[in-house]
């Protein structure tokens, strides 16, 4: 099997310019937004329909929001709270099991060539954009994972 690659990024302390500059170098062709909250005015100009609109039109990069490889609220907002990053991991990662996120992952590399998760954090040490590419790496041979 031919080796394929995951690229991760976070928006957050991210000009646009910067996001759209790393995505086009990577030749990222999908955006896979993997966030459980991304319509707030907040999220400024990765809102879901603002960033499929710029992305699609601007750029001719595909969006999809997959928010079944998001963490379930109660885990999110427990982490907010605590900031337990084991804790979050320990519930994350079955969920993931659970939602059969290594099938999604195949049909997501099967749709595109170079997918990239998007979630907030500026870092992917402690966010489940990592997490969630390290899963699929587990069970999709020949998988590398680069973060932007």
């Amino acid at each position: 099997m031919s080796t394929s690659t995951v690229y991760t990024i976070g928006y957050q302390g991210k000009s646009l310019e910067t996001f759209i500059t790393l995505l086009r170098q990577a030749g990222v062709d999908a955006v896979i937004d993997i966030r459980l909250r991304n319509t707030s005015h907040l999220a400024g100009y990765t809102k879901r329909d603002t960033l499929e609109f710029l992305l699609r039109e601007g750029f001719g990069i595909a969006y999809e929001h997959l928010p079944e490889l998001a963490p379930a609220p109660e885990i999110l907002d427990a982490y907010k709270a605590t900031g337990d990053w084991a804790a979050y991991v320990a519930h994350f990662l079955p969920l993931l099991a659970a939602r059969d996120a290594t099938q999604i992952g195949r049909d997501v590399l099967t749709r595109h060539h170079a997918p990239c998760l998007l979630c907030a954090e500026p870092t992917p040490e402690q966010c489940h954009r990592r997490l969630v590419a390290e899963y699929w790496a587990q069970y999709v041979s020949g998988l590398d994972i680069v973060h932007l």
